[in-house]
């Protein structure tokens, strides 16, 4: 029966990690689709190392809009794949 129990209470804390990482992903992409170049000026200089993965980015709103998109219904869909 406890083995039981830790298994569960696993499997309940993955799904809470996703649901976090879904969470993050639809709302940075939501401030990524609507506000491009305030987003990614925010992050490309002196952000820890982050300058080199909003290079692409840089002064190319269209670009970061598509990828919020994208980035938007990945979150979507790995929060629907979460259950209790």
């Amino acid at each position: 029966m406890l083995p039981e129990l830790v298994r569960s209470q696993d499997n309940i804390w993955g799904s809470r990690a996703a649901e976090m990482a879904a969470i993050f992903m639809v709302g940075d992409g939501l401030i990524g689709l609507l506000q491009p170049s305030r987003h990614v000026d925010l992050w490309k200089d002196d952000a820890l190392g982050t300058e080199k993965l909003v290079k692409p980015f840089v002064d190319r709103p269209g670009r970061r809009r598509l990828y919020a998109v994208v980035q938007i219904a990945a979150g979507l869909a790995l929060a629907a794949r979460q259950k209790r």
